[in-house]
């Protein structure tokens, strides 16, 4: 499976370096580095007004990572590299991971440092550093680029059974909308912290013709079809972030505990029916690859490569077009009228 050139830019919510500093140990007042520079022990606080914003970086096929036009964050074209993870750890014991992601330019000199924190970190509150992690920042970075489904999610079967997603077995036989049956080539799973810019989205049932709830990762994309194109994309088919159509009523973030996530690979990027509703299944690119066992992604002969870019991946509409409208009504009326 060859790789196609054009990567699109993810946009990730990071904390510029200043917004989070040393309160007490070794580096006080100084603000987070990236790893040589750190101390464990150190206690770090945000600060009362901080405020994440977004960051856009394109990854090229080596896996490094650029400034794409547009971003809030970064110089265009600039160089970003991923440090280190860190490991904080608040009073109460409780446990939060910060990815580092570091600009510098031609020359390789430091211009700005991002922290980009995997789960929501409050003012006022001490974490110290207590682990600092070179060697599996990608794989963490990977796992967060991820669409994945939760626990108890009804994938449809090519029998038309619809079996829970932890049920499923590599190898099962999965109906897809564009290529009918295909056989399940990986599944992964992780538990991960449900809180923040993380958290899962929930689309209450009925709400896009579902029968039960559907959780799914925030940046997972849905497929809709619609009879009369009421978003103004141009196009009848549409792929939507799940993020995209939060409402406060009958699309949610799903904030708080834990959530066990699964992501489901198989021989190309499909569109398949969860809970009835189409969604996509995982893209292999070089954001999403080290989240890949190594046996899927050695040199041989079957190993896993990037994903060609299939026509649907073409379909997907911008947060701008969905701003200040009920997206998900709009769309569920839309695929019926």
């Amino acid at each position: 499976m060859p790789s196609h050139p054009h990567k699109p830019a993810q946009s990730i919510p990071v904390y510029p370096a200043g917004e989070l500093t040393v309160v007490n140990g070794a580096n006080l007042g100084d603000a987070i580095s990236f790893a040589d520079e750190l101390d464990l022990d150190d206690t770090y606080e945000l600060r009362v007004d901080a405020r994440t914003q977004l960051i856009s970086l394109i990854t090229d096929p080596s896996g490094r990572f650029t400034v794409a036009e547009g971003s809030k964050l970064g110089q265009p074209g600039g160089t970003v590299v991923l440090d280190s993870c860190l490991t904080l750890m608040s009073a109460n014991g409780q446990t939060t991971e910060v990815l580092v992601l570091v600009e510098v330019d031609e020359d390789g000199d430091v211009e700005e440092i991002f922290a980009l924190p995997l789960a929501k970190m409050m003012p006022r509150t001490g974490y110290s550093l207590v682990g600092i992690d070179r060697d599996n920042a990608r794989q963490r970075y990977a796992e967060v680029a991820c669409v994945s489904f939760t626990r108890g999610t009804h994938i449809t079967m090519a029998s038309g059974e619809q079996r829970p997603v932890e049920g499923l077995e590599v190898g099962d036989k999965v109906l897809t909308r564009d290529d009918g049956v295909q056989q399940l080539r990986w599944i992964g799973q992780n538990t991960t912290r449900a809180v923040g810019d993380f958290s899962p989205i929930r689309i209450k049932a009925g709400t896009l013709h579902n029968e039960n709830d559907l959780l799914v990762s925030p940046d997972h994309r849905l497929f809709i079809y619609q009879r009369s194109d009421a978003v103004g994309a141009g196009r009848s088919e549409v792929l939507v972030r799940a993020r995209h159509l939060v409402n406060g009523d009958t699309v949610t973030r799903q904030d708080g505990g834990f959530v066990d996530y699964f992501q489901l690979l198989f021989d190309e990027h499909q569109i398949i029916y969860a809970e009835g509703i189409a969604a996509e299944t995982l893209l292999v690119d070089t954001r999403t690859r080290a989240a890949l066992p190594d046996e899927l992604t050695g040199k041989e002969s079957d190993a896993v490569g990037e994903h060609d870019t299939r026509p649907h991946q073409a379909f997907e509409i911008e947060e701008s077009l969905l701003k200040n409208l009920d997206a998900a009504e709009l769309l569920r009326r839309a695929s019926t009228s």
